[in-house]
């Protein structure tokens, strides 16, 4: 219930700066920086919190290494944003979905006791999106060094 209410404020905050004309770098970063710790910590709780015996005995780690990517992730995001490679806005934007929208979907991936299936989907997902990413990261440098 606390993520769900989390998520729909942080929605809510972003439109309505947006909405009001009230955007701001800082503002922008602060959101990716609260997004990133925020969902890097959910998933490494999630994975410390479950049984020993949980995905071979490597839960704690999964959770780590998803929060880890998840993280690294944002941190090439904010990068591109600030060399001016590629606005943040398209990175992982498909046909609309962003995907921190997704995170809606945990408190019920949760509820039904799909944890294991959670942490495997999610540290693939987060390790491809890191992976991604960076590529467009060192491009877009290799570009725009290229039109100095």
């Amino acid at each position: 219930m606390i993520l769900t209410i989390s998520l729909l404020l942080d929605r809510a905050d972003g439109e309505f700066a947006r909405q009001t004309g009230r955007t701001s770098k800082f503002g922008h970063k602060y959101d990716l920086v609260a997004d990133g710790v925020s969902n890097a910590a959910l998933f490494a709780g999630i994975g410390y919190g479950m049984p020993s015996n949980s995905l071979g005995g490597y839960a704690m780690e999964v959770g780590m290494a998803a929060g880890i990517a998840i993280l690294g992730t944002e941190f090439l995001v904010m990068r591109a944003h600030d060399t001016g490679i590629k606005n943040t806005k398209d990175i992982g934007n498909f046909y609309g979905f962003d995907p921190d929208d997704g995170m809606f979907l945990v408190p019920v991936v949760l509820a039904f006791h799909w944890e294991n299936a959670l942490l495997i989907i999610t540290v693939i997902g987060a390790i491809i999106s890191l992976l991604v990413t960076l590529v467009m990261v060192v491009r877009g440098s290799k570009n725009s060094a290229g039109k100095l």
